[in-house]
């Protein structure tokens, strides 16, 4: 049989529409805004979903907030331990709201109103053990004034402690209490008792204190 130039010209004319043909649907099929994950890492571990938070202690988680209506003025505080479960005890400090809270095992036990520290001599932010404890301490540095119950948070003195709490007052970073009030958690809050001093963070049954 004779080799016949235009069947051949026709043939590779075929294959490559048939080619291009693939080609094509291939090209239209993808879409070049949306790369693969697998092509892009910062996509593959958008595209992992995060690990599962681990679960709260529920010794720390908050059971109770004292029935307390309105905001605690200076002076005021509020004490109610009945019934409640032997548990860790956590002390918050709110420094917006200028309230301290008391929490045994989750449940709220006692809060109060506080006097806190100046713009010049703020009352810090942080996580603080309780270093030590003197019921009938007296400053160092402030002309040997009084600070009944006093539980030292920093090494430069920022204590909580007995005064009287009164609008108008501050404190040089410390935070004050009413006598009696203060004297309940003296009693029972060891050295080691964590003192969460927070600006704003209000918390709420469920939430954990840690």
């Amino acid at each position: 049989m004779k080799f016949n130039p235009i069947y051949a010209v026709g043939g590779l004319f075929v294959t490559g529409v048939v080619a291009a043909g693939a080609w094509l649907l291939q090209v239209t099929n993808e879409d070049p805004a949306q790369p693969s994950p697998a092509a892009d890492p910062e996509l593959l571990a958008s595209a992992t979903p995060p690990p599962p938070a681990p679960p709260k202690d529920e010794k720390f988680v908050i059971k109770r907030i004292l029935p307390i209506q309105g905001p605690i003025k200076y002076g005021e505080w509020h004490w109610d331990d009945k019934d409640v479960p032997d548990g860790p005890l956590v002390i918050t400090v709110d420094l917006d709201a200028r309230v301290l809270s008391i929490f045994k095992g989750g449940y709220e036990i006692g809060a109060s109103a506080v006097l806190l520290g100046t713009s010049e001599k703020p009352t810090p932010t942080g996580v603080f053990p309780i270093k030590w404890k003197d019921k009938d301490h007296y400053s160092s540095t402030y002309d040997g004034a009084p600070m009944p119950y006093t539980m030292n948070l920093t090494d430069d003195g920022v204590s909580i402690h007995g005064t009287k709490v009164e609008k108008g007052y501050a404190s040089h970073g410390c935070i004050g209490l009413p006598d009696p009030f203060v004297a309940k958690i003296f009693a029972i809050a060891p050295v080691g008792t964590k003192v969460y001093i927070t600006k704003g963070k209000m918390a709420k049954q469920g939430d954990s204190l840690i």
